[in-house]
C-alpha cells in the first residue's frame, strides 16, 4: 500500500483530490458539517475495526509479509510496463493537452490543404 501511495501518479491525484475536498468544505458550510460528521465517523469505525483486526493479522503476518513482497515485485514490473505511473497527474494533463493540442493542428492542415 505504501509503494502504490508513493507513485507519482497516486499521491499527486490524492493531493488534488484533498484539495478539492479542502476547498470544498471551506466554502459550503453545510457541507462542511456533513463531512465531519462523516470523518469522525469513518475514524470511530476504523479504531473499532483495527483493534479487532490487529490479533488475525499477527496471526497472518508471515503471509501477508510474502504476499507484500510479491505485490511489491509485481508493482515493479508495472511500473517499468507503465511509466505513466512515475508521473504526476498535472504533467499527464498538460502532456495529453500538448498532445490533443497536436493532433486537431494536423487535422486543421489536412483539411486546409
Amino acid at each position: 500500500v505504501k509503494e502504490v501511495a508513493n507513485l507519482s501518479l497516486v499521491s499527486s491525484a490524492c493531493d488534488v483530490v484533498s484539495a478539492a475536498y479542502a476547498s470544498t468544505k471551506e466554502s459550503h458550510p453545510y457541507l462542511r458539517s456533513v463531512c465531519d460528521a462523516a470523518e469522525k465517523g469513518v475514524q470511530s469505525v476504523s479504531q473499532a475495526t483495527a483493534s479487532c483486526v490487529q490479533p488475525v493479522l499477527a496471526t497472518l503476518e508471515p503471509h501477508v509479509a510474502a504476499a507484500s513482497e510479491y505485490a511489491s515485485k509485481g508493482l515493479d514490473k508495472l511500473g517499468e510496463k507503465l511509466p505513466l505511473l512515475q508521473k504526476p497527474v498535472e504533467q499527464i494533463l498538460s502532456d495529453t493537452k500538448e498532445l490533443v493540442s497536436s493532433r486537431v493542428a494536423e487535422v486543421k492542415e489536412a483539411v486546409s490543404s
